[in-house]
């Protein structure tokens, strides 16, 4: 049998081992108040997928498009270690004012290139379920991708003025 001095060294190392652990964190739902910490639009005023990034310290950003999560989140730039990104599940939400249905952005299923627009234009309906996406895309076009497929030249922020050479 162990010492009392050994049993509380190895609780001590336990907690200690512990303290860097993950915390598990949920998605915040968005208010009136809920800015996007891009452009300081308020999320609740416009239409399609919101998103949300929490870090392993401070507030979690939140935007008002799935592009703009997806332009920070594939930047290799990102200094805060990222934790959790959610995004809104399209196969529930309402999408000219969607509430609630969050999901890990990471397990979703995307449809880029649609009709659908969101806050800033084309955007990335996000789906829980591939068969959601497969019928959002009969409906009004575009084409699915997973997180992993999305990359940064689809999440450009600069709305084609780079490539407008009318300018």
């Amino acid at each position: 049998m162990k010492k009392p001095i050994e049993m509380l060294l190895i609780a001590v190392l336990l907690v200690v081992a512990g303290c860097g652990a993950d915390k598990p964190v949920s998605p915040q739902e968005i208010t009136v108040e809920t800015a996007c910490v891009l452009d300081g639009m308020l999320l609740a005023d416009y239409p399609g997928p919101k998103a949300q990034i929490h870090y392993d310290q401070g507030d979690p950003d939140f935007f008002c498009d799935t592009v703009e999560m997806f332009s920070i989140y594939t930047r290799p730039e990102q200094q805060k270690r990222i934790i959790a990104v959610y995004t809104q599940d399209m196969g529930k939400a309402d999408w000219t004012k969607p509430r609630g249905h969050w999901i890990d952005a990471k397990t979703a299923v995307y449809v880029s290139y649609s009709r659908r627009m969101g806050s800033m234009g084309p955007t990335l309906g996000a789906f829980a379920r591939e068969e959601d996406a497969q019928n959002f895309v009969k409906e009004h076009g575009g084409e699915v991708f997973r997180f992993d497929q999305i990359t940064p030249e689809m999440t450009t922020l600069d709305g084609g003025v780079v490539h407008d050479e009318r300018m």
